[in-house]
């Protein structure tokens, strides 16, 4: 199993609103950017993510699941972006903030470091582990 990012302005879409879609979840659409697309590409039933709350908040709240692969995403005009579905697992014990992810010795080779402006992010095992420890695991 692979591990994402996901990266979500929360008055566009919070984690309140992914836990509220329920288990059928929703599309993770308007990625526009190749690199991100390829990430989407890549993702697979099961695998796990991190939702982070970006520019308001800038802290990792929640774990979600992939429940549907990539798929053409009916708003883009191209055709050449795409989109998957995801839900809501469940809430860190603690969010865990961008400043924390920067203080953590351990996570400065984490994407979320090197390409703070990407959306959709891969995660190690290593730095999943680590920001799950910093959370104080799930609730």
């Amino acid at each position: 199993m692979a591990h994402w990012l996901y990266k979500s302005e929360p008055f566009k879409w919070s984690w309140n609103q992914q836990v509220a879609a329920g288990a059928t979840g929703t599309h993770w659409d308007g990625v526009r950017n190749h690199l991100a697309k390829q990430q989407l590409i890549a993702m697979r039933i099961g695998d796990r993510g991190f939702f982070y709350h970006s520019n308001e908040g800038k802290e990792i709240v929640g774990i979600v699941e992939v429940i549907k692969e990539a798929y053409p995403d009916p708003s883009d005009p191209s055709g050449k972006f795409v989109m998957v579905d995801i839900k809501a697992i469940e809430p860190l014990k603690n969010p865990v903030s961008l400043a924390a992810v920067k203080n953590e010795p351990r996570l400065s080779e984490m994407a979320l470091m090197k390409f703070s402006r990407l959306s959709v992010q891969p995660v190690t095992d290593e730095e999943w582990a680590i920001v799950l420890e910093m959370a104080g695991g799930t609730r």
